[in-house]
């Protein structure tokens, strides 16, 4: 991992100076957020918050979504 890079689902991602809300529109989610649940360094973000967390190189975060089916 490059001093510029973000851990994402335990995978390593370019930083961009993003915010999560940035990031997560980069990825392929319902644009609600319904059914996503984030964590930022093992902190669960609420929905809510999304917009103020501003993320700095070397953070991890996880994104987990509901899956329909059974």
């Amino acid at each position: 991992m490059s001093k510029q890079e973000l851990i994402v689902n335990g995978r390593s991602w370019p930083h961009r100076g993003e915010g999560l809300t940035e990031l997560l529109a980069g990825m392929d989610l319902p644009a609600d957020g319904r059914g996503v649940a984030v964590a930022v360094n093992g902190v669960i973000v609420p929905r809510e918050r999304w917009r103020e967390v501003k993320l700095n190189p070397g953070d991890e975060v996880d994104v987990v979504g509901a899956v329909h089916g059974g």
